[in-house]
């Protein structure tokens, strides 16, 4: 892509000012070649997957309505049952079943693997057996950030993001008014309209009203990504204020665990409570790496924690752990989606006693920020008034696609790609060259792919005639 920067012919001597909107056009029209069809996938499977809660609880219905066939055995032994129904496996964390008599689900580790047991509570048979990471949600969350390509694939979608934002800023743009004011084909589509104009104004008018929304997407979507998240996580831990691990996963991967040391100095990371680090240490009866199976935990003390976890105030899903490595309490833990909410408690297994609680309010301010853009972004902030604003959301960018292809392809040649062409004497500009540096300091993989790109374009493309006007390379009047 060239960021040069076409103009009309112009008297000798005329100031030539940017940007122009021609080459705001061509940022705009490659930025959106790259941009739109991953939005398509990403609004579709982002749309499903905002009723993540409601989709689980479905599947997972068969399991809780039925009737008991007898006494319910106690939490301890349905754990026990679990790992046997999984050999080489230890215990990782028991979850209360949400009714009465529903089966309890167990999650079991072997082999740096997490398995899912539905047992049942009366005769602690294994009901289901599934690999946590191929339940349906669970997919879908891999296919919407990572392409199902681990962090190969988070990169190809960050880089997608990064450049729409890029798309989003070049089309507010060309969407300014120029002239006259009319509201017509600024905030309200003319539908009277034919041809062309029908198609700009869909285009337009709805780029503008899903614009901020789709922005806060994009930007609340970068603490997940491989390039940017790890890009925080290293920022984040230069300031005594934000020390500690992210609670988040990155790029496809779990949040890194929290080593021996880091248990150690707890107490001196301001803003690392005992329970917080308790929630993120890895459990002690897990096996090293490498290993299949281990030592497991005394499940005994599950008991009593299952029983206290249904008198705190933690929101559902909620995860029973056992010491982790270095600590001595059991954990309660929410992990419910809107993440605001989530709290975590540590238990002394020996008397049952409430050791320490940590919540959202003991996070420090960066990860505040990033909880909430992350319950936004999943639709759970708000209840199902947030699910609806995203949903309408997704509809108006599968919107803004349809009328930027249809735009496309009514006027581009039939031998040409239809990209704006360049001009044959670029117009320098210091504003341009901040913006682009600006995007490339907060964006890297907008500065790390725009270099790429322009090496292959200035190496290769211009150098091969028919490829070069075809993708629009060749300068006009030159």
């Amino acid at each position: 892509m060239s960021t040069t920067t076409p103009s009309l012919p112009a008297v000798r001597g005329a100031h030539r000012a940017w940007p122009d909107h021609a080459a705001v056009r061509r940022w705009h029209f490659y930025a959106g070649l790259l941009c739109l069809p991953f939005f398509c996938w990403l609004a579709i499977t982002g749309s499903v997957y905002l009723f993540r809660p409601d989709i689980e609880a479905w599947l997972d219905q068969p399991y809780e309505g039925r009737p008991l066939e007898g006494p319910r055995r106690a939490p301890s032994a349905e754990a026990r049952a679990a790992v046997a129904a999984v050999p080489g496996s230890t215990f990782s964390h028991y979850e209360p079943p949400a009714t009465a008599t529903g089966a309890a689900q167990v999650l079991v580790l072997r082999d740096g693997l997490l398995f899912r047991v539905y047992v049942d509570p009366a005769t602690l048979q294994p009901m289901k057996i599934v690999q946590d990471d191929h339940r349906p949600m669970a997919v879908l969350a891999n296919l919407h950030g990572q392409l199902l390509l681990g962090s190969g694939g988070s990169l190809v979608v960050e880089t997608a993001g990064c450049w729409g934002v890029v798309m989003i800023l070049t089309g507010l743009y060309l969407w300014l008014p120029r002239g006259q004011l009319q509201w017509g084909g600024v905030l309200y589509p003319r539908l009277g309209r034919q041809g062309r104009t029908f198609w700009r104004d869909l285009h337009a008018v709805a780029g503008l009203w899903i614009s901020l929304v789709t922005l806060l997407l994009l930007l609340s979507g970068l603490p997940w990504s491989s390039a940017w998240g790890t890009y925080l996580t290293w920022a984040r831990g230069h300031w005594a204020a934000t020390q500690g691990k992210p609670d988040w996963p990155i790029g496809g991967m779990d949040p890194p665990t929290v080593s021996s040391s880091d248990l150690a100095a707890a107490d001196s990371m301001p803003g690392m409570s005992g329970a917080e680090m308790a929630a993120m240490a890895p459990a002690a009866h897990a096996p090293h790496e490498g290993q299949a199976g281990g030592p497991g935990p005394d499940l005994r003390p599950l008991d009593t924690m299952v029983a206290l976890s249904a008198r705190l105030p933690v929101p559902r899903p909620l995860w029973i752990s056992p010491p982790a490595r270095g600590l001595m309490d059991w954990t309660i833990s929410s992990h419910v989606q809107n993440r605001p909410r989530r709290v975590t408690y540590t238990v002394d297994p020996a008397n049952g006693t409430v050791t320490g609680r940590t919540g959202f309010g003991d996070q420090n301010i960066v990860d505040q920020v990033v909880n909430v853009a992350i319950a936004s972004h999943e639709g759970q902030l708000f209840g199902r008034i947030n699910q609806a604003i995203l949903l309408l959301n997704a509809a108006g960018l599968l919107l803004v696609a349809i009328s930027a292809v249809t735009m496309w392809w009514r006027r581009r040649p039939a031998s040409s790609l239809g990209a704006p062409l360049a001009a044959a004497r670029p117009v320098f500009s210091c504003l341009l060259a901040v913006l682009i540096v600006v995007l490339a300091v907060l964006l890297p993989m907008f500065g790390l792919s725009l270099l790429v790109v322009l090496a292959i374009e200035r190496a290769v493309l211009r150098k091969l005639p028919r490829t070069r006007d075809w993708l629009g390379l060749a300068q006009r009047g030159a």
